[in-house]
């Protein structure tokens, strides 16, 4: 099969760690055309268990996002399986041995990317949903003088104690599958990729979302059906790239690097970028009122909470003609406007 993106190989990547990765690599999808001024870009990292293909979604589904106008770079975050990852990093630092890669580490690659390969001057905006949320204010916090604004939605700019706790909680699950082998499997750990799959649906939609049976506006007739469908969908992604990420998610903190030596506030009130953070109100992995303790901090950000019961999941791609999704345009929009 074709590929349908494009590879920047970056070479040897000393990571925040120490260690240092070898053959170090890059997807990404452009599209649109950079213009004479070479600004008029706009960066979307990717997210949890997302490639550029399920950004693809975003640009089909909120009009601001136009490649007429911009020019969009897509690019795949560590460990999700095109970039590097334990699922194709060669020996010593294949599977369980691959190295931890920090939100920072993958932001600094991808400015590699924007300046050495695609001549990027400046960026008129960072966004995307989750982690590639978290990226967003990472872009704005690590590179204050090349980002012009931000759009973080159901994100924050560091990992929560109670979002370590529930991630802490998916990896042992699927860690608990004697097939995991300590990630030296022989074969997918099925009981363990869909342990970790039940344990992610139960948090991924809010209470509410269960109590009224809205599982049903997407074809389930029941809540059970739709996790057997989150289990089958995770069984097609390799386990150590699903443990990679995870502990990148868990690395999330904007602050936790020398510029700003693990001073939260100090490293929010750099974000000199405009900014709308768009939370949902019942988001159980980014509550608004982190959202709330980190506008309070930021000089040019904006709060707009987004109320609905479909919690994490109300930003998803895949659910066009979704009221969020008009929301999250007008959004885009403004900050392109300004």
């Amino acid at each position: 099969m074709a590929r349908d993106y494009e590879t920047f190989e970056l070479g040897e990547v000393r990571l925040q760690s120490g260690v240092a990765l070898p053959d170090a690599k890059l997807a990404y999808k452009t599209y649109g055309s950079l213009d004479a001024s070479r600004g008029n870009v706009i960066v979307m990292p990717t997210f949890y268990t997302g490639t550029h293909v399920r950004n693809e979604g975003y640009l089909r589904t909120v009009p601001a996002l136009d490649p007429s106008r911009w020019f969009i770079v897509s690019i795949n975050m560590f460990g999700n399986g095109l970039s590097s990852s334990p699922s194709n990093t060669a020996p010593p630092f294949d599977g369980p041995r691959f190295p931890v890669v920090t939100p920072y580490d993958n932001v600094a690659c991808q400015h590699r990317l924007l300046t050495e390969v695609l001549g990027v001057k400046r960026v008129a905006l960072v966004t995307g949903w989750s982690m590639a949320g978290g990226q967003s204010y990472q872009w704005g916090a690590q590179f204050p003088d090349m980002v012009d604004a931000i759009l973080p939605f159901c994100a924050s700019a560091r990992t929560s104690p109670h979002n370590q706790l529930f991630l802490d909680g998916a990896r042992a699950a699927l860690m608990a599958d004697g097939a995991f082998a300590g990630g030296d499997y022989v074969s997918p750990p099925q009981k363990g990729l869909r342990a970790f799959a039940r344990v992610y649906a139960g948090w991924a939609f809010s209470q509410t979302f269960y109590r009224e049976r809205l599982h049903r506006a997407l074809g389930f007739e029941t809540w059970e059906e739709l996790v057997l469908d989150w289990e089958r969908d995770h069984l097609d992604w390799d386990a150590n790239d699903l443990v990679a990420k995870l502990r990148t998610w868990q690395h999330g903190d904007i602050s936790a690097n020398e510029r700003y030596g693990g001073d939260f506030e100090r490293a929010l009130g750099a974000i000199r970028a405009r900014a709308i953070l768009v939370p949902c109100t019942t988001d159980l992995y980014f509550p608004p009122a982190d959202n709330a303790i980190e506008v309070a901090h930021m000089p040019n950000a904006e709060l707009r909470p987004y109320d609905s019961p479909w919690g994490h999941a109300v930003a998803s791609p895949s659910r066009e003609g979704s009221g969020f999704l008009r929301f999250l345009d007008g959004c885009v929009s403004e900050l392109l406007a300004r």
